[in-house]
């Protein structure tokens, strides 16, 4: 893998970790709640497949202002400027089963990268720190295994 410098865009880059801290900041002080996108997913599906108690049922509208944000974030910059290529070098399929297994993984490990993170490693907590280590060891550990010793170009 070969990272273009010459693409790196700094300002875009700040902006965007600040928007992400900001965002996440002002979940948890209006509401209470961790921005993890896992969790806040996972509860919009199970209100809406799902029986759930009436305390999971507050933060529906939030939960689903905050991801429709995530969605509506791409389209808004696209109107000021050129929204980036996107390249994936794997198969539909593979992308489906990659798609699959993060799904899989961030339910057994409560929460994702943006909840543990970013929410959690911010807010200094241990459980926090040890899903990290495992959630970024394991991927590194993945693309090792699939890249070098099975030789499956991604």
């Amino acid at each position: 893998m070969n990272v273009e410098w010459s693409l790196f865009t700094p300002w875009s880059a700040l902006a965007g970790g600040v928007l992400i801290g900001l965002a996440a900041s002002l979940l948890i002080l209006a509401n209470g709640r961790i921005a993890g996108i896992s969790g806040l997913l996972g509860g919009l599906l199970d209100g809406l497949f799902g029986g759930s108690e009436q305390s999971d049922k507050e933060g529906r509208g939030e939960a689903a202002l905050f991801l429709l944000g995530l969605l509506a974030a791409p389209l808004l910059w696209g109107m000021f400027a050129a929204v980036p290529e996107s390249h994936f070098s794997g198969s539909p399929a593979m992308l489906i089963v990659a798609g699959l297994l993060v799904g899989l993984g961030t339910r057994y490990g409560s929460g994702c990268t943006s909840g543990h993170g970013v929410c959690g490693l911010s807010r200094l907590s241990p459980r926090s720190l040890v899903a990290t280590l495992c959630f970024m060891g394991a991927g590194f550990v993945t693309v090792y295994v699939v890249r070098h010793l099975l030789g499956v170009a991604v």
